[in-house]
């Protein structure tokens, strides 16, 4: 059986099953390091949201620890108002299986610079070309407990929105508009998830911690070891087929 790898189709078959086995481990090994990433987000997810809050002011002290992803789910609480005339949405931010927007408004706290802060989830009711009237906004004294999360990149310029709508909440992007509204230059690298008010909004919906599951990564890790074990059996299960037809056309016939 061994004497068919010496010829050259045996040879290059035998190279490309090698590849193809190579290339499903390095497959699965991504997907198995993917899984281990999503379980340690999970776990920091899990850990920062059953920290008791602390004083926005206080989590904002340590700039290193909002970029460092240290603290990008804590919890604050923070005593403000809303700057009126600044609220955006935030389109294609779909929840529970229906498209919709985030509504993002500017706060003021009473201590410390400006943040946008995501007040939550409204469904999408019409075309994605018309103008969306947002929800009302809360007046006054506002007091919110959220969690701190990283500013998103602006991925492309998109200039045929409908006017008060965005694509993502770049921080940096809208510093022009935190300027304008508040006079403060200082532009934060997060913005705040509102969990809970003291001003009811049941125009809206508040945002979910969002679902964390390694379980398809683990699952394709393992589909790409099925694959490589499958390569390896069908290389010998045609070099036995082979090797025992030859064997046959040896026989002298009786």
């Amino acid at each position: 059986m061994w004497t068919l790898l010496r010829t050259r189709r045996w040879q290059g078959f035998t190279a490309l099953v090698v590849v193809a086995v190579a290339g499903f481990a390095v497959l699965s090994s991504w997907q198995w390091q993917r899984a281990e990433e999503e379980r340690q987000a999970l776990n920091l997810l899990v850990a920062e949201t059953q920290r008791s809050p602390v004083p926005l002011e206080q989590a904002l002290a340590d700039p290193a620890s909002l970029t460092s992803g240290a603290d990008l789910y804590r919890p604050v609480d923070t005593i403000g108002r809303y700057v009126p005339d600044t609220t955006l949405l935030v389109r294609q931010r779909p929840l529970d299986g229906r498209n919709g927007f985030w509504v993002v408004t500017l706060f003021q706290p009473d201590q410390g610079p400006p943040i946008w802060a995501n007040r939550g989830w409204i469904m999408a009711t019409g075309a994605s070309t018309q103008i969306v009237e947002p929800p009302t906004l809360p007046l006054g004294e506002v007091s919110i407990t959220g969690r701190l999360r990283p500013s998103e990149l602006q991925r492309e310029v998109v200039n045929d929105l409908p006017e008060g709508q965005i694509r993502w909440i770049d921080t940096s992007v809208l510093s022009s508009q935190v300027l304008a509204a508040t006079g403060n230059s200082e532009v934060l690298p997060v913005y705040l998830e509102v969990v809970l008010s003291d001003v009811g909004e049941t125009d809206l919906l508040r945002m979910p911690l969002p679902e964390i599951d390694e379980t398809q990564n683990v699952s394709y890790a393992i589909q790409w070891l099925i694959f490589a074990s499958i390569a390896l059996i069908g290389w010998v299960y045609f070099l036995r087929r082979e090797a025992h037809d030859n064997a046959q056309e040896k026989q002298p016939v009786s």
